[in-house]
């Protein structure tokens, strides 16, 4: 059977900001419409959306859900070949273009994040956590559930005991761990679509309030309301459009210990698994990379992504980082619009974007030189997954 070749030709955010008064639908209103103006497609030349919608917090007592059928008969696409809405992050819809394309299922893809912010208040969230009858356990979340991360919430359990495990283990510091993020706000200062761009110093960073200690406030992505584009075509159409197309050398998704927190490896889980299959279906290695834009919901994650990826040693992270390699200029520059911590969260929607728009070319002050291959990376712990993109083919 034919694989198809698959390309990026379109990107596009819509307004991005907290609390801003649109709707879920409007957000991706205009998300779509700034990656088809960015393209040059128009509706009826799309025959696929994937997208992954939902509000941040607890859900609204009626909310303005956003689905791939509805969406795209709104928007004037369709007939459609292909619609889906997978998860857990922008990850899903960007793997099942992809899929869809290289499989012949669509030729060419809609792909959305949509994400409506609810401000919650603490007590909001812990009424909303609160069991008012037991609840089934199946399998081994009956081991897991009374005792295991989730007793802890969720910034314990995904950030700040891998955090601690890793400054344990590894000797990992702080101040590490602060360089990251004086690096990203370096990359975001050069980025217009940044939300903060001023200048942090290391002061700054360790006075921050802790989350969950070792976690501080500054570790931590922003809430926005958000919606990120981006469409994928198949090679034979790739050349028809605005830009010049950017190629998807190699994709991988993974899953392990069944999807759960309380049974992986807290330094060593699926970006490792995602990051080997990766390189396993491609010639490049990670020497060829020029750039990397990593998922940075907490800065930890960013330090897993450049262990599974090879960037640097298992446990090397810190100093790594610490040491200026992932600045502009530094061995890989990592995440050069800033992350999600500046940029505001769009779920690993920007890390594509960007990577897009670096192989592009279109990136300014920020712009990675002579940059020809770049890797994004989405998600962390039980569930991940990578993308491997070229500027030729």
């Amino acid at each position: 059977m034919k694989v198809n070749e698959v390309a990026a030709v379109g990107v596009g955010y819509s307004t991005t900001g907290r609390n801003t008064g649109l709707s879920s639908f409007e957000l991706g209103r205009q998300a779509t419409m700034a990656a088809l103006a960015d393209s040059g497609i128009t509706p009826s030349d799309i025959d696929g959306v994937s997208l992954l919608w939902g509000p941040g917090g607890p859900p609204q007592p009626s909310f303005d859900m956003v689905e791939p059928m509805g969406f795209a008969e709104a928007m004037g696409i369709g007939p459609l070949n292909w619609y889906g809405m997978p998860g857990p992050a922008y990850i899903g819809p960007a793997l099942d273009a992809i899929s869809a394309i290289r499989a012949g299922f669509a030729h060419t893809v809609l792909t959305l994040r949509i994400i409506n912010q609810r401000l919650t208040t603490t007590a909001e969230i812990a009424a909303a956590g609160k069991a008012t009858a037991p609840m089934p356990a199946p399998g081994a979340f009956g081991f897991t559930w009374p005792y295991g991360f989730a007793v802890g919430g969720m910034i314990p359990s995904i950030a700040a005991m891998p955090a601690q495990r890793h400054m344990d283990i590894f000797g990992t510091t702080e101040e590490q761990f602060g360089a990251h993020v004086i690096a990203q706000r370096a990359h975001a200062a050069m980025n217009e679509d940044a939300i903060f761009r001023d200048p942090l110093t290391m002061d700054e960073y360790l006075a921050s309030r802790y989350i969950a200690k070792p976690v501080r406030l500054l570790d931590c992505d922003y809430p926005v309301d958000s919606a990120s584009a981006v469409i994928y075509t198949a090679g034979d159409r790739a050349h028809d459009w605005n830009k010049p197309p950017v190629w998807v050398e190699a994709a991988t998704n993974s899953s392990v210990a069944g999807g759960s927190f309380d049974l992986i490896d807290m330094n060593q889980n699926s970006p490792f698994h995602a990051a080997s299959e990766l390189w396993n279906r491609t010639d490049l290695t990670v020497d060829d990379c020029d750039f990397a834009q990593l998922y940075d919901g907490f800065t930890i994650i960013v330090f897993q992504w450049l262990e599974a990826l090879g960037f640097c040693k298992l446990g090397e992270a810190g100093p790594f980082v610490a040491e200026g390699n992932t600045r502009l200029g530094g061995k890989v520059p990592v995440n050069t619009d800033g992350g999600a911590c500046n940029v505001g969260r769009r779920h690993g929607a920007n890390f594509c974007i960007e990577t897009v728009r670096q192989l592009r070319g279109e990136c300014g002050p920020r712009q990675v030189e002579n940059a020809e291959v770049g890797v994004w990376a989405n998600a962390v712990g039980p569930f991940s997954g990578a993308v491997l993109m070229t500027k030729n083919r």
